[in-house]
């Protein structure tokens, strides 16, 4: 029995390509938003801007679930919880304490203790997978119900009453950390939000390209195995259930800076979209629930704003379509496609 020892050279070889392509993803993921976030706003007008900082806080709540769900195989149907959590939290915070510098910590730090507190009970209760999503859709229809009626004088956290189904409609925009008389324009708001998602983005690829997030995607693919080498398996599904609450949180509070926070944050519309953009666009992938997300909402909107026919009964119709023919994704497919094209050529070189 012989054992091959690989040069150093190469040994260094198959650790720095990995870190070199991880660099260029990284930065040509900040450079496109810095010139997004620089570029937009001059040539946007106030009603798309506004529309476009909504499809970005959607983006990061997709990021959210194709994290815990795509790479982490966590069938979690609790993300809408984490992303009302983040944005009741960050309405309250911020009108309680005139600043929302707190508002954004709250949003950030509300959903992820609720996930460590969800998840371990979870996790280390051994519950399966099919048992994890109705857990979770349970938990996101009792925050649904409790907050619509949640009127009236009694139901009031600090100064800020939760309104019931009119939600909280006097949320402030977010103004710059420690001044809280200067607040942002919109304009300002939405470069924070691209911001945001490229952070998010990064969070994500920085998570995955570590060596938890490697254990983590080989725990969805056999976590018997994955056991036996002696990883907990536990404590790598509670990270990753908690950096997707903290994702879905953050998501909460940019969506609070454009449109009123309200219980249907927390509605089963809210919790069925998220897992359609994740199918559309791709699970396994990061850049899938992003492309997933742009395409159902710009669809979705367009044909609300037409009137002519009733977007759910279309979004039905193009997800039971992906279901069938693409059962893999957008981002999936369209890379499929793309090697096909590139190694045809080569045979025919050869």
């Amino acid at each position: 029995m012989s054992i091959e020892i690989l040069p150093a050279a190469q040994c260094s070889r198959t650790t720095v390509i990995p870190m070199i392509k991880e660099i260029s993803i990284a930065t040509a993921a900040t450079t496109a938003a810095i010139v997004a976030a620089l570029a937009f706003p001059h040539v946007a007008e106030l009603y798309t801007l506004i529309n476009v900082t909504i499809f970005i806080s959607l983006c990061v709540l997709a990021l959210s679930l194709g994290l815990v769900w795509g790479y982490g195989g966590i069938f979690c149907l609790g993300q809408a919880v984490f992303f009302g959590l983040g944005g009741y939290s960050y309405a309250i915070a911020s009108l309680n304490f005139g600043d929302t510098t707190y508002g954004v910590a709250a949003s950030l730090l509300v959903p992820m203790i609720f996930a460590a507190a969800v998840g371990y009970f979870i996790f280390w209760g051994r519950i399966g997978d099919v048992y994890v999503g109705v857990i979770t859709l349970t938990i996101t229809l009792i925050f649904s119900q409790l907050l619509n009626g949640s009127a009236g004088d009694a139901y009031v956290i600090g100064s800020v009453p939760l309104g019931g189904f009119n939600g909280i409609p006097m949320t402030p925009p977010l103004n710059i950390p420690g001044k809280a008389e200067e607040m942002l324009s919109p304009e300002a708001i939405f470069q924070v939000a691209i911001l945001a998602l490229a952070a998010a983005y990064l969070v994500c690829r920085v998570y995955l390209a570590s060596k938890l997030g490697k254990t983590m995607v080989a725990i969805r693919e056999n976590e018997t195995r994955a056991e036996l080498l002696g990883y907990d398996t536990r404590v790598v599904k509670l990270i990753t259930f908690v950096i997707g609450a903290g994702l879905a949180g953050a998501a909460g509070m940019l969506f609070a800076n454009s449109l009123t926070v309200t219980p249907n944050m927390f509605s089963l519309s809210i919790t069925a979209q998220i897992v359609i953009w994740v199918l559309i666009g791709g699970r396994g992938t990061l850049l899938g629930p992003l492309v997933g997300c742009i395409f159902v909402q710009v669809i979705t909107t367009q044909l609300g704003t037409s009137g002519f026919l009733n977007p759910e009964i279309i979004l039905g119709g193009i997800l039971i379509m992906f279901v069938m023919f693409v059962p893999s994704g957008l981002v999936p497919a369209l890379r499929q496609v793309t090697e096909r094209l590139i190694r045809r050529p080569l045979k025919w070189r050869k």
